[in-house]
């Protein structure tokens, strides 16, 4: 590889040297419609080439794929454009055999054009075709490594309207009906006249930001596509508003590149009501619209979004024939062993059997499950492995993969799981011990295990916490800081006065994360019931009901949040495969008991500051497995579960959220106000981690800013395994009754510039776990918060907790640690504890508050 990457050095030199910098006529004329645009791929081959760089207009950056044949690259340029011509600056790995592709919707496809025997270079390809989406699919490579490419470019034309896809009405049914607006330049540029069918009459706004235009449809339809005939004066920004009763609005889709003219936009969603709201004008007049029409029906492009079919190109399934397996493995690991914030995820999925001498070694955003219904389904005579080379030994960056419903007999007795936060060890039988931190002892900070039976013995080590439940362990060694356990039989007994450990000896309510199976050859989802007062794993004979295959719409790379929302407002539940999605629309939740399943770290990434999802305040939703990434416009809230006022009693069935991690920053800049606000009562919490970043790349005290980690609204809600880290405000803040947490971890942002920018009501610092003073009733185990301030080392924070001095709120085993000396608190809840001080990481310890 180090050949390899003085080659593209190189070419990259000599591509400087000779390529022009327009290498097509239509280059010189125009600028490309990709250019700047959200690109995705198949695979990348590290952090360094990801697909954006194809279409950043930069030649000097690169795309490259894995080794593999069978790759691609694809656009999302924001509109059904009419694409001419496609222009492919080849990087010394080129295709010599690929597709070019349309798509409406990024799911369906059309050949444009096949390429047989290309010889790189630049390819200039003129071709015939309409589409939202452009890929360029490889069939074969030139080399021995992947596919690269400089520059990917897409010319043709937007503008005017275009046809409305199939089972969307052709009709206008925003003709004639009641407009208002929320202001008009004059009396001659009313509200309906964008509504009058005439193109010589428009509405114009007044001069300012925000405005808008809304039309009653009469009665509640079902919307399929809006199209805007805007005059010179336009909206730059603007998003396309649906509502069932005209207060309160759903955003179907943002705008943030507007242009005079006329521009179709296919939306999927329900109202009675449809608004365009302006909120960054073009130009320095107000908001004009010639005309605005909206269709209803179906759309969607080919009929009803169908359930079921194949898992996509990120799933590798296996069994224990299947040839070269542990090269498969070993093929994915040197890929994604480092590769913290590429954009690589892999689902191995392995069928029942017998594996012999596996060592399938977990890196970045990997995955492995078994597809039996029960862990001792799948057994591996060997390990499934994670340590920390890539790292110099130190593990505490470990983050983002899992491995779930399988069973290991170590090769040498004792399995390796060095693993930080979101890393998950959920339903495995280890028939042996487990090791949890790296070889050589080095720092490590996880972890989280679940519905696991370890037979030996587990070996903390230098893990500094650690949170187990509804498990089982032949024993349990040490650790450093804080290691909680409930429901978990041969759990060391609590001793945090004097040592690490607080344990409890039943989960009050737990629910077991769904999971992929196959019965027979038919893929299924397996619901686990709700559990009471658990103690121990909940197989052999686990309760709960299946879910065919093809009652979800299984999610691929391209997918668009239109036709997510359409498959969701058919019934079908969701299943995300392993890729990288973003969206220009929130996602919304609303059917009871909907399963909403990511496998290999499915990421999604809400663009141009909308929400990521939202979930209504119905009975026993399930979301499960896949990350939020915040996008680089800021959203209010990544995700919502229940909106504002929730107050429906869920606890017979409630929703659950496992394995759902949140991001802000670190793979480029991320803002958001809040990443999880939970207005729903009863709502489940089980193990995530919402992080804020503190290193990578998008990372500043403004850059990647992020107020709150979790705050809570609903009542009697109960957080297992809650990790929350580096908020520029409040990480957990709790307004609900009665609301219970069973293990929390913290870090206090690093990059707090001084004391002055975190203080408040004569406060320095905001707490890391706030109960609002109108609580009465709150109870919670096991709880750490660190603090790092590495910017001002001079901070004393006031306190790690913060809560109101009453009966019935409880706080057992609370810590407070400053790492190095780089800060320091002042006390640990309220001003009860003792400071920290030093530089020796010791722990300021509060057994019980009050």
């Amino acid at each position: 590889m180090k050949l390899r990457s003085l080659g593209v050095a190189l070419a990259a030199m000599a591509a400087l040297v000779t390529l022009p910098l327009h290498s097509s006529p239509a280059a010189a004329a125009d600028l490309p419609l990709s250019q700047g645009k959200t690109a995705t791929s198949s695979s990348d081959e590290n952090a360094g080439t990801v697909a954006a760089n194809a279409v950043d207009g930069n030649t000097a950056t690169r795309w490259s794929s894995a080794a593999t044949d069978t790759q691609w690259l694809q656009v999302d340029l924001g509109s059904t454009a009419t694409i001419t011509q496609v222009v492919l600056n080849w990087e010394t790995a080129y295709g010599s055999d690929y597709k070019i592709q349309t798509s409406a919707d990024g799911n369906t496809w059309t050949d444009v054009k096949s390429v047989t025997g290309g010889d790189g270079g630049t390819d200039t390809l003129d071709v015939s075709g309409q589409g939202r989406y452009v890929r360029m699919s490889g069939v074969h490579r030139a080399t021995q490594y992947g596919y690269s490419l400089w520059e990917f470019q897409v010319f043709g034309s937007t503008g005017g309207t275009t046809t409305p896809p199939a089972g969307c009405d052709t009709a206008n049914a925003a003709q004639g009906k009641t407009a208002t607006a929320s202001s008009t330049e004059n009396a001659g540029t009313p509200a309906s006249a964008a509504f009058d069918g005439n193109t010589g009459t428009r509405w114009s706004s007044a001069a300012s930001d925000p405005q808008w235009i809304q039309v009653d449809l009469g009665s509640s339809q079902s919307l399929c596509r809006v199209d805007l005939n805007w005059e010179a004066a336009y909206g730059k920004s603007f998003q396309i508003q649906a509502s069932a009763d005209g207060q309160t609005w759903t955003t179907l889709k943002s705008v943030t590149d507007g242009t005079a003219g006329s521009t179709s936009y296919d939306v999927s969603g329900q109202g009675r009501y449809v608004r365009i709201n302006g909120t960054v004008r073009g130009t320095g007049y107000g908001y004009s619209l010639w005309e605005v029409a909206v269709h209803t029906g179906s759309g969607g492009g080919s009929g009803p979004v169908q359930g079921g079919g194949d898992l996509g190109p990120n799933v590798i399934v296996v069994d224990p024939s299947t040839p070269n397996l542990q090269a498969k493995f070993d093929q994915v690991f040197a890929q994604q062993e480092s590769n913290q914030f590429g954009t690589g995820r892999y689902q191995f999925l392995m069928k029942p059997g017998t594996y012999n001498g596996i060592n399938a070694q977990v890196g970045f955003y990997t995955s492995i499950s078994g597809l039996g219904l029960n862990p001792d389904d799948v057994h591996i005579n060997g390990d499934v492995t994670v340590d920390a080379g890539w790292f110099n030994g130190n593990a505490t960056q470990n983050f983002w993969r899992s491995a779930e419903n399988l069973s290991i007999t170590p090769s040498n007795g004792t399995d390796r799981w060095a693993v930080a936060q979101a890393a998950p060890f959920r339903r495995i039988h280890v028939q042996g011990g487990l090791n949890l931190a790296p070889n050589g002892y080095g720092w490590a900070s996880g972890g989280y295990i679940a519905d696991s039976k370890i037979d030996g013995t587990v070996g903390p080590y230098s893990q500094q916490q650690w949170y187990t439940r509804d498990s089982s362990v032949g024993g349990w060694t040490n650790g450093v800081w804080n290691m909680t356990f409930s429901g978990v039989q041969g759990a060391p007994a609590t001793n945090f006065d004097s040592g690490p450990y607080t344990t409890l000896d039943n989960t009050p309510v737990s629910r077991e994360k769904p999971y992929l199976y196959l019965d027979g050859n038919a893929y299924k989802v397996f619901v686990p019931a709700k559990r009471t007062n658990a103690r121990g794993v909940s197989w052999p004979n686990t309760a709960g009901s299946s879910i065919p295959l093809d009652q979800f719409y299984v999610v691929k790379p391209g997918a668009t949040a239109a036709t997510i929302n359409t498959a969701l407002a058919q019934g079908l539940n969701l299943l995300f495969t392993p890729g990288v999605y973003h969206l220009d629309q929130t996602i919304n939740v609303t059917r009871a008991n909907t399963v909403v399943l990511g496998l290999g770290l499915a990421t999604i990434v809400p663009d141009n500051g909308v929400d990521a999802m939202h979930v209504a305040d119905v009975d026993g939703v399930k979301l499960a497995g896949f990350l939020i990434d915040a996008g680089s416009s800021n959203s209010n809230t990544l995700l919502q579960i229940g909106p504002a006022g929730s107050s429906a009693d869920h606890s017979a069935n409630p929703t659950t959220m496992q394995d759902v991690f949140v991001r802000i920053g670190g793979a480029g800049p991320g803002l958001a106000t809040n990443s999880v606000v939970v207005n729903s009562d009863d709502v489940i919490v089980d193990h995530t981690w919402l992080w804020r970043a503190d290193h990578g790349q998008g990372v500043g005290w403004e850059t990647n800013r992020a107020d709150y980690g979790l705050v809570v609204n609903g009542d009697d809600v109960l957080a297992t395994g809650l990790f929350v880290e580096h908020f520029n405000k409040y990480d957990v803040l709790w307004n609900g009754e009665r609301g219970r947490t069973i293990f929390f971890q913290n870090e206090k942002a690093y990059d707090v510039p001084n004391a002055a920018a975190i203080t408040h009501d004569g406060i320095v610092g905001y707490a890391a776990y706030k109960v609002a003073d109108s609580v009465n009733v709150h109870e919670a185990w096991g709880l750490g918060s660190y603090c790092n301030f590495t910017s001002d080392p001079s901070i004393v924070q006031a306190h790690g907790f913060q809560v109101p001095v009453k009966t019935g709120i409880k706080l057992h085993d609370i810590l407070v640690i400053s790492l190095g000396g780089k800060g320091q608190y002042a006390h640990v809840v309220n001003n009860t504890g003792a400071p920290t001080s030093g530089t020796d990481t010791v722990p300021s310890k509060i057994t019980s508050f009050p």
